[in-house]
C-alpha cells in the first residue's frame, strides 16, 4: 500500500509538472509570435501620434487615441468599481460572517456575474444607452466596465479578508470597536495586500476586454477630452487593424498587442512589489 501510494504521488507530480511546463510554453509561444510579427512595425511615431487620414489603410500615424482611451477606461472604471467593490466585501464579512446561507448565496451570485460573457455586458450597456437617449461615450464604457469587473473584485476581495482570524475580529469587539471601525480600521489594514491582486484582476479584464466596451464607448481617432466623447482602446483597434487587407496594418495591430502586454506586465509587476511591500511591513 505503501509503495502504491508513492508511486501515485510520483505519478500526479509529473503530470502537474507536466502540464505546467505545457502552459509556459503556450504562454511563451503566444508572446513570441506576436513579438516576431509586431516588432518590426513598432516605433515612437505610432505610440505618440494619434491615427492620421488613411491610417488604417497603410497611411502615416499612430494609435495614441487607443492608449489614451484605454487607460482613462480601465483606471476610471476600476476606481469605481473598487468604490463600490470595498463596502461591499467588508459588508459581507463582518455583517453577514454570522448568516452563512446568506452568504453563500452572495458569494454564488458573484460567482455567476464573474462568468457572464463581456458581450452580455456589453448589450446590456448598449440597452441601457438606448432606453437613456444617450450615445456611445468613454462615460458609458466606463460604467459598463465597472459593472463588469466588480464582482472579480468583491470575490477576490472576500477571499482574501475570509483568511482574517475571527478572533482578531472579536478581539476588537472586546476593546470597544464598532462593526464600521473593525472593518475600516483593522480588516482594511490586515487585507491591503491582498486587495492589491484583487485590484489587479480587475484592472486586467478591464484593460484588456473588447466586446463590452464594442457598443458602448465606441471608437474615434482622438484622444477623448471628456466623458462625454468617444474614446478608442487597445483591444479595439487591434480588432479594426487585423480586419484589415494591408500587411503592413495588420503589422501594427501586434505592435499595438505588444504594447498591451507591456502595460499588463508592468501593472502585474508593480501589484506583486506593492503587496510584498505590504507583507514585509506586518
Amino acid at each position: 500500500m505503501t509503495l502504491r501510494r508513492k508511486l501515485e504521488e510520483k505519478f500526479f507530480h509529473a503530470l502537474s509538472a507536466l502540464f505546467a511546463l505545457f502552459i509556459v510554453f503556450v504562454l511563451v509561444h503566444i508572446i513570441w509570435s506576436i513579438f516576431q510579427k509586431g516588432i518590426s512595425a513598432l516605433s515612437w511615431q505610432m505610440v505618440s501620434q494619434e491615427p492620421k487620414g488613411g491610417f488604417y489603410l497603410g497611411k502615416e500615424g499612430g494609435i495614441l487615441n487607443a492608449i489614451a482611451g484605454s487607460f482613462y477606461l480601465a483606471i476610471a472604471s476600476t476606481i469605481l468599481a473598487f468604490i463600490i467593490s470595498l463596502p461591499v466585501a467588508l459588508f459581507m464579512n463582518i455583517y453577514l460572517i454570522k448568516y452563512k446561507r446568506t452568504l453563500t448565496g452572495i458569494r454564488f451570485f458573484l460567482d455567476v456575474l464573474w462568468g457572464v460573457p463581456s458581450i452580455v455586458y456589453g448589450a446590456f450597456g448598449f440597452v441601457i444607452l438606448i432606453y437613456l437617449g444617450m450615445k456611445t461615450s468613454l462615460g458609458a464604457g466606463i460604467i459598463t466596465v465597472a459593472v463588469m469587473i466588480a464582482p472579480i473584485m468583491i470575490r477576490a476581495m472576500d477571499e482574501v479578508l475570509k483568511t482574517i482570524p475571527i478572533g482578531l475580529q472579536e478581539a476588537a469587539y472586546a476593546l470597544g470597536s464598532t462593526k464600521t471601525e473593525t472593518a475600516y480600521k483593522i480588516f482594511f489594514r490586515q487585507a491591503l495586500p491582498g486587495f492589491a491582486t484583487a485590484v489587479l484582476l480587475a484592472f486586467g479584464r478591464g484593460i484588456g476586454d473588447a466586446a463590452s466596451v464594442l457598443f458602448t464607448t465606441g471608437f474615434t481617432d482622438y484622444v477623448p477630452q471628456k466623458l462625454s466623447d468617444p474614446a478608442a482602446t487597445l483591444p479595439l483597434s487591434i480588432f479594426f487593424q487585423l480586419g484589415s487587407p494591408y500587411d503592413e496594418v495588420q503589422s501594427r495591430a501586434y505592435a499595438s498587442a505588444i504594447i498591451l502586454i507591456f502595460i499588463v506586465l508592468v501593472i502585474s509587476i508593480s501589484a506583486r512589489l506593492l503587496s510584498g511591500a505590504g507583507k514585509s511591513r506586518k
